[in-house]
Protein backbone atom coordinates (compact mmCIF):
# COMPACT_ATOMS: atom_id res chain seq x y z
CA UNK A 1 0.00 0.00 0.00
CA UNK A 2 1.02 3.63 -0.37
CA UNK A 3 2.01 5.06 2.98
CA UNK A 4 1.88 8.66 4.15
CA UNK A 5 4.49 10.37 6.30
CA UNK A 6 2.03 13.20 6.94
CA UNK A 7 -0.77 10.97 8.18
CA UNK A 8 1.46 8.62 10.17
CA UNK A 9 4.08 10.60 12.13
CA UNK A 10 5.83 7.43 13.32
CA UNK A 11 6.19 5.92 9.86
CA UNK A 12 9.59 7.43 9.12
CA UNK A 13 11.22 5.88 12.20
CA UNK A 14 9.70 2.48 11.48
CA UNK A 15 10.80 2.70 7.87
CA UNK A 16 14.35 3.63 8.87
CA UNK A 17 14.47 0.56 11.12
CA UNK A 18 13.97 -1.58 8.02
CA UNK A 19 16.19 0.38 5.64
CA UNK A 20 19.09 0.64 8.07
CA UNK A 21 18.92 -3.11 8.61
CA UNK A 22 19.10 -3.85 4.88
CA UNK A 23 21.40 -0.93 4.00
CA UNK A 24 23.57 -0.27 7.08
CA UNK A 25 24.34 3.42 7.42
CA UNK A 26 21.29 4.61 5.50
CA UNK A 27 19.71 6.14 8.63
CA UNK A 28 22.86 8.18 9.15
CA UNK A 29 22.75 9.40 5.55
CA UNK A 30 19.11 10.38 5.90
CA UNK A 31 19.87 12.23 9.14
CA UNK A 32 22.66 14.13 7.41
CA UNK A 33 20.35 15.11 4.56
CA UNK A 34 17.83 16.36 7.13
CA UNK A 35 20.42 18.67 8.72
CA UNK A 36 21.00 20.06 5.23
CA UNK A 37 17.33 20.92 4.83
CA UNK A 38 16.40 17.94 2.66
CA UNK A 39 14.46 15.47 4.84
CA UNK A 40 13.70 12.06 3.38
CA UNK A 41 9.94 12.49 3.72
CA UNK A 42 9.98 15.70 1.68
CA UNK A 43 11.02 13.90 -1.50
CA UNK A 44 10.07 10.22 -1.22
CA UNK A 45 6.66 8.58 -1.42
CA UNK A 46 6.70 5.24 0.44
CA UNK A 47 5.02 2.09 -0.78
CA UNK A 48 5.06 -0.31 2.15
CA UNK A 49 3.97 -3.65 3.55
CA UNK A 50 3.29 -3.70 7.31
CA UNK A 51 3.13 -6.58 9.76
CA UNK A 52 2.32 -6.02 13.41
CA UNK A 53 2.98 -2.31 13.06
CA UNK A 54 6.45 -2.90 11.63
CA UNK A 55 7.40 -1.94 8.07
CA UNK A 56 8.56 -5.22 6.55
CA UNK A 57 8.91 -4.18 2.89
CA UNK A 58 9.39 -0.86 1.12
CA UNK A 59 9.77 0.61 -2.34
CA UNK A 60 10.16 4.38 -2.55
CA UNK A 61 9.33 6.76 -5.39
CA UNK A 62 10.95 10.15 -6.01
CA UNK A 63 9.90 12.64 -8.67
CA UNK A 64 13.27 13.43 -10.22
CA UNK A 65 13.61 16.49 -12.51
CA UNK A 66 15.94 15.74 -15.41
CA UNK A 67 16.93 17.10 -18.77
CA UNK A 68 16.86 14.18 -21.20
CA UNK A 69 17.98 14.67 -24.77
CA UNK A 70 17.54 18.43 -24.38
CA UNK A 71 14.02 18.29 -22.92
CA UNK A 72 12.97 18.86 -19.32
CA UNK A 73 10.89 16.11 -17.78
CA UNK A 74 10.04 14.57 -14.43
CA UNK A 75 10.83 10.87 -14.12
CA UNK A 76 9.88 8.45 -11.38
CA UNK A 77 13.02 7.37 -9.52
CA UNK A 78 12.56 4.06 -7.70
CA UNK A 79 14.74 3.65 -4.62
CA UNK A 80 15.08 2.12 -1.17
CA UNK A 81 13.91 -1.33 -2.28
CA UNK A 82 14.08 -3.51 0.81
CA UNK A 83 12.32 -6.41 2.52
CA UNK A 84 13.06 -7.64 6.03
CA UNK A 85 14.95 -10.96 5.89
CA UNK A 86 12.25 -12.67 7.97
CA UNK A 87 9.50 -11.60 5.54
CA UNK A 88 11.00 -12.45 2.17
CA UNK A 89 9.45 -14.79 -0.40
CA UNK A 90 5.94 -13.77 0.64
CA UNK A 91 5.15 -11.59 -2.38
CA UNK A 92 5.60 -8.21 -0.66
CA UNK A 93 8.20 -6.91 -3.10
CA UNK A 94 6.23 -8.03 -6.15
CA UNK A 95 3.05 -6.35 -4.93
CA UNK A 96 4.82 -3.08 -4.11
CA UNK A 97 6.59 -2.95 -7.46
CA UNK A 98 3.29 -3.54 -9.23
CA UNK A 99 1.75 -0.68 -7.21
CA UNK A 100 4.64 1.63 -8.14
CA UNK A 101 4.32 0.81 -11.83
CA UNK A 102 0.56 1.35 -11.73
CA UNK A 103 0.89 4.66 -9.89
CA UNK A 104 3.37 5.96 -12.49
CA UNK A 105 1.39 4.84 -15.54
CA UNK A 106 -0.23 8.19 -16.36
CA UNK A 107 1.81 10.89 -14.63
CA UNK A 108 5.37 9.52 -14.72
CA UNK A 109 5.65 7.40 -17.87
CA UNK A 110 9.43 7.07 -17.51
CA UNK A 111 10.90 5.43 -14.42
CA UNK A 112 14.56 4.95 -13.55
CA UNK A 113 16.57 3.16 -10.90
CA UNK A 114 20.12 2.05 -10.21
CA UNK A 115 20.93 -1.39 -8.89
CA UNK A 116 23.57 -4.10 -8.56
CA UNK A 117 20.88 -6.68 -9.42
CA UNK A 118 19.06 -5.87 -12.65
CA UNK A 119 17.48 -9.32 -12.67
CA UNK A 120 15.23 -8.23 -9.80
CA UNK A 121 13.62 -5.51 -11.95
CA UNK A 122 13.42 -6.89 -15.49
CA UNK A 123 10.16 -8.75 -14.68
CA UNK A 124 8.52 -5.34 -14.15
CA UNK A 125 9.55 -3.91 -17.52
CA UNK A 126 12.84 -2.26 -16.55
CA UNK A 127 15.76 -2.61 -18.94
CA UNK A 128 19.45 -1.89 -18.53
CA UNK A 129 20.77 1.11 -20.46
CA UNK A 130 24.56 1.20 -20.85
CA UNK A 131 26.50 4.08 -19.32
CA UNK A 132 29.95 5.50 -19.98
CA UNK A 133 32.67 7.48 -18.29
CA UNK A 134 34.53 10.03 -20.38
CA UNK A 135 38.26 10.63 -20.50
CA UNK A 136 39.44 14.09 -21.48
CA UNK A 137 42.80 14.94 -23.08
CA UNK A 138 43.94 17.55 -20.58
CA UNK A 139 47.30 17.96 -18.88
CA UNK A 140 47.65 21.02 -16.68
CA UNK A 141 50.34 22.52 -14.48
CA UNK A 142 49.42 23.40 -10.92
CA UNK A 143 46.46 25.78 -10.89
CA UNK A 144 45.48 28.56 -8.54
CA UNK A 145 44.04 26.12 -6.02
CA UNK A 146 41.45 28.65 -4.87
CA UNK A 147 38.71 26.13 -4.16
CA UNK A 148 37.43 25.92 -0.63
CA UNK A 149 35.57 23.11 1.06
CA UNK A 150 31.98 23.88 1.91
CA UNK A 151 31.31 23.69 5.63
CA UNK A 152 27.98 21.91 5.71
CA UNK A 153 27.67 22.56 9.43
CA UNK A 154 27.55 26.28 8.64
CA UNK A 155 24.11 27.64 7.79
CA UNK A 156 25.52 30.16 5.32
CA UNK A 157 27.23 27.44 3.29
CA UNK A 158 24.10 25.28 3.38
CA UNK A 159 22.09 28.23 2.07
CA UNK A 160 24.70 28.77 -0.64
CA UNK A 161 24.41 25.13 -1.71
CA UNK A 162 20.61 25.28 -1.92
CA UNK A 163 20.75 28.52 -3.89
CA UNK A 164 22.98 26.89 -6.47
CA UNK A 165 20.94 23.68 -6.59
CA UNK A 166 17.70 25.62 -7.17
CA UNK A 167 19.13 27.78 -9.94
CA UNK A 168 21.48 25.31 -11.54
CA UNK A 169 21.82 24.60 -15.21
CA UNK A 170 22.19 20.95 -16.22
CA UNK A 171 25.76 19.76 -16.47
CA UNK A 172 24.70 17.95 -19.65
CA UNK A 173 21.81 18.52 -22.04
CA UNK A 174 22.00 14.88 -22.99
CA UNK A 175 21.24 13.74 -19.43
CA UNK A 176 21.42 16.23 -16.58
CA UNK A 177 19.66 17.30 -13.42
CA UNK A 178 17.85 20.53 -12.51
CA UNK A 179 16.16 21.94 -9.37
CA UNK A 180 16.84 18.82 -7.30
CA UNK A 181 17.85 19.00 -3.63
CA UNK A 182 16.92 15.85 -1.71
CA UNK A 183 18.79 13.15 -3.62
CA UNK A 184 21.82 15.43 -3.99
CA UNK A 185 22.00 16.10 -0.25
CA UNK A 186 21.59 12.41 0.59
CA UNK A 187 24.27 11.29 -1.88
CA UNK A 188 26.77 14.11 -1.43
CA UNK A 189 26.10 15.41 2.08
CA UNK A 190 28.76 13.17 3.62
CA UNK A 191 31.30 13.82 0.88
CA UNK A 192 33.55 16.80 0.30
CA UNK A 193 31.99 19.57 -1.76
CA UNK A 194 34.28 22.19 -3.26
CA UNK A 195 33.26 25.79 -3.95
CA UNK A 196 34.91 28.11 -6.47
CA UNK A 197 33.97 31.62 -5.26
CA UNK A 198 34.95 33.48 -8.41
CA UNK A 199 32.95 31.07 -10.61
CA UNK A 200 30.11 30.62 -8.07
CA UNK A 201 29.92 26.87 -8.63
CA UNK A 202 30.09 23.80 -6.41
CA UNK A 203 32.14 20.86 -7.66
CA UNK A 204 31.66 17.21 -6.80
CA UNK A 205 35.06 15.74 -7.55
CA UNK A 206 37.82 13.40 -6.48
CA UNK A 207 41.47 14.23 -6.97
CA UNK A 208 43.95 11.38 -6.56
CA UNK A 209 47.47 12.65 -7.11
CA UNK A 210 47.31 14.01 -10.69
CA UNK A 211 44.07 12.21 -11.66
CA UNK A 212 40.78 14.12 -11.42
CA UNK A 213 37.28 12.66 -11.64
CA UNK A 214 34.49 15.20 -11.91
CA UNK A 215 31.02 14.00 -10.87
CA UNK A 216 28.94 17.17 -11.08
CA UNK A 217 29.12 20.95 -11.43
CA UNK A 218 26.39 22.97 -9.73
CA UNK A 219 25.87 26.59 -10.72
CA UNK A 220 23.63 28.99 -12.59
CA UNK A 221 26.23 29.11 -15.37
CA UNK A 222 28.56 26.36 -16.48
CA UNK A 223 32.20 27.46 -16.73
CA UNK A 224 34.57 25.94 -19.25
CA UNK A 225 36.41 22.80 -18.24
CA UNK A 226 39.71 24.65 -18.44
CA UNK A 227 38.40 27.31 -16.05
CA UNK A 228 37.41 24.60 -13.58
CA UNK A 229 40.74 22.82 -13.83
CA UNK A 230 42.58 26.08 -13.30
CA UNK A 231 41.02 26.28 -9.83
CA UNK A 232 42.35 22.88 -8.73
CA UNK A 233 45.56 22.57 -6.76
CA UNK A 234 48.48 20.57 -8.10
CA UNK A 235 49.28 19.39 -11.62
CA UNK A 236 46.75 17.32 -13.59
CA UNK A 237 47.64 14.45 -15.89
CA UNK A 238 44.23 12.85 -16.45
CA UNK A 239 40.60 14.01 -16.31
CA UNK A 240 37.50 11.82 -16.22
CA UNK A 241 33.92 13.09 -16.45
CA UNK A 242 31.25 10.92 -14.86
CA UNK A 243 28.49 12.52 -16.95
CA UNK A 244 27.87 13.20 -20.62
CA UNK A 245 30.51 15.67 -21.89
CA UNK A 246 28.42 17.57 -24.45
CA UNK A 247 28.67 20.87 -22.55
CA UNK A 248 32.11 20.65 -20.96
CA UNK A 249 34.32 18.53 -23.21
CA UNK A 250 32.89 17.44 -26.57
CA UNK A 251 36.32 15.97 -27.38
CA UNK A 252 36.08 13.47 -24.51
CA UNK A 253 36.45 9.75 -25.25
CA UNK A 254 33.65 7.51 -23.97
CA UNK A 255 34.66 4.41 -22.03
CA UNK A 256 31.89 1.87 -21.36
CA UNK A 257 31.62 0.36 -17.93
CA UNK A 258 29.60 0.11 -14.77
CA UNK A 259 29.18 3.21 -12.69
CA UNK A 260 30.63 2.84 -9.19
CA UNK A 261 28.18 4.36 -6.71
CA UNK A 262 28.86 2.72 -3.35
CA UNK A 263 29.50 -0.37 -5.50
CA UNK A 264 28.92 -1.18 -9.18
CA UNK A 265 25.45 -0.19 -10.31
CA UNK A 266 23.43 -0.55 -13.50
CA UNK A 267 21.09 2.18 -14.68
CA UNK A 268 17.70 0.77 -15.57
CA UNK A 269 14.82 2.49 -17.34
CA UNK A 270 11.16 1.67 -17.82
CA UNK A 271 9.13 3.48 -20.44
CA UNK A 272 10.26 6.00 -23.05
CA UNK A 273 13.89 7.12 -23.00
CA UNK A 274 14.88 9.20 -26.04
CA UNK A 275 18.69 8.86 -25.79
CA UNK A 276 19.49 6.18 -28.36
CA UNK A 277 22.91 6.43 -29.94
CA UNK A 278 24.96 8.82 -27.81
CA UNK A 279 26.91 7.78 -24.69
CA UNK A 280 25.88 9.23 -21.33
CA UNK A 281 25.82 8.63 -17.59
CA UNK A 282 23.38 9.66 -14.89
CA UNK A 283 25.42 11.91 -12.55
CA UNK A 284 26.27 10.42 -9.15
CA UNK A 285 24.33 13.04 -7.13
CA UNK A 286 21.10 11.99 -8.88
CA UNK A 287 21.46 8.22 -8.54
CA UNK A 288 18.85 6.56 -6.34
Amino acid sequence: MQGSFADDPGLLDRLMDLLDLVFPGLRRGAARARTLGAPWESVSTPFIAVDGGCVVSHVGLIELPLVVDGRSEIVGAVHGVATHPDHRRRGHYRRLMEEIVDSCADRLPTQVLTTEHPEYFTPFGFRVVPEHLFTVPRRRPAGAGNLRLLDLDDSADVALLHRLLEGRVPVSRRLGVVREHGVFCFNEGRRSLHYAPDLDVVLCLEQDNEAVTLYDVVGSELPTLDALLDRLPGPISSVTLAFAPDRLAPDATPVPGLFDHDGPSYLMVRGPFPIKNEPFALPRPART
